[in-house]
């Protein structure tokens, strides 16, 4: 799986963004751990919440520009079992940014921790809402994530 950083598994340092949970009990499944769908609900939380945090007014940028993102592509990837009230946290970065794609890494932690819990990837692709084609990422974008992950994204053309 492509961590944007180079080979093996991502590092609680390789990330800037974390996002807080506490696992509650309705996340549980019969075996008294996460059951799987949440992590893809965890992962969409901290991605969106990440994009704010980069400094991208999400909502204002889909009412003004009527493109919004879509997910092409979720996975998980488990590591440790997590369980009740366990207190996590999901952090995610950019690692990489196509034409019209963003790709995601997420991963959780426990919280103030190191060891990686979960890891997987979450792909965007923006998307004109009138003809549901895909569309560039704005350069302004490239640019926000660019500087809050300290790279070049380069720029859509």
């Amino acid at each position: 799986m492509p961590d944007g950083a180079g080979a093996g598994l991502p590092t609680r340092a390789d990330f800037r963004f974390f996002r807080p949970h506490q696992v509650r009990y309705v996340e549980l499944d019969t075996q008294g751990i996460v059951f799987n769908a949440h992590y893809l609900t965890w992962y969409d939380e901290a991605v969106s919440d990440y994009i704010r945090a980069a400094g991208w007014n999400y909502q204002a940028e889909v009412k003004a520009s009527g493109a919004d993102f879509h997910v092409v592509r979720g996975l998980v990837e488990y590591k440790v079992a997590i369980g009740r009230a366990a207190r996590i946290e999901v952090a995610a970065r950019t690692t990489r940014i196509g034409r019209s794609s963003i790709t995601f890494l997420p991963a959780v932690f426990p919280q103030g921790e190191d060891t990686l819990l979960a890891t997987g990837e979450i792909v965007w692709v923006l998307t004109d809402q009138a003809t549901r084609r895909s569309i560039p990422i704005p350069d302004r974008l490239r640019a926000i994530l660019g500087a809050y992950e300290g790279r070049d994204f380069g720029t859509s053309r």
